[in-house]
């Protein structure tokens, strides 16, 4: 008769200066478990909400939480917003145009924390090949150890904001009384899940 020996979990969570974090590595976001969602003005007086349905990235924990980095790659031409129409709209060239642009990165370049689990993440966005300075807030949702394969997992959670036009993104339809059909700050939210590997 033979013992299955089950594989030993990894703990990954750590305590730095009293702050749980997750164990330094490089943790891949897991795209089926993770979602990323924005948000614009429409029409004044609405909320368009939609999200990227393919991407891909990292989160590189080094030993002191402020060097760890964050890598996000998005596919333009999975934008969704259920409305057919407006998708094809927003994948030309006035909008993404992502015939010529077919990926919207983001590259942080400073991690500051905040207290308790909550985080400054400071980067570039880029899009349209053009890169500005975005700052999201993030906040650590926890890391828990997975039996198979002995791996483990952690989730944050990211949201940010910019302006449209700083992208070049300037299509607009002024609306009577004032206003715009399209609002010019999108919000951007990313529910991360990634797993050491």
């Amino acid at each position: 008769m033979t013992t299955e020996t089950k594989p030993a979990l990894i703990d990954p969570i750590r305590v730095v200066d009293g702050v749980e974090l997750p164990i330094p590595g490089t943790w891949v976001i897991d795209p089926q478990h993770s979602s990323l969602a924005f948000e614009a003005r429409h029409a004044r007086i609405t909320r368009m909400r939609g999200r990227f349905r393919s991407f891909s990235g990292q989160f590189v924990i080094a030993e002191s939480p402020e060097d760890s980095t964050v890598e996000v790659t998005i596919d333009a031409a999975s934008i969704d917003t259920t409305h057919e129409q407006a998708d094809g709209h927003l994948r030309g060239e006035q909008f993404l145009d992502v015939e010529n642009h077919p990926t919207l990165t983001f590259r942080s370049n400073a991690v500051r924390f905040l207290g308790e689990n909550r985080w400054r993440v400071e980067g570039d966005l880029t899009i349209r090949a053009v890169s500005k300075p975005i700052t999201l807030d993030a906040t650590f949702e926890g890391a828990v150890p997975v039996a198979r394969g002995g791996r483990a997992k952690l989730a944050f959670n990211a949201r940010g904001q910019f302006d449209r036009r700083d992208y070049d993104m300037e299509m607009n339809v002024p609306m009577p009384g004032g206003g715009w059909l399209v609002g010019q700050g999108v919000r951007l939210d990313l529910d991360a899940e990634a797993d050491l590997p």
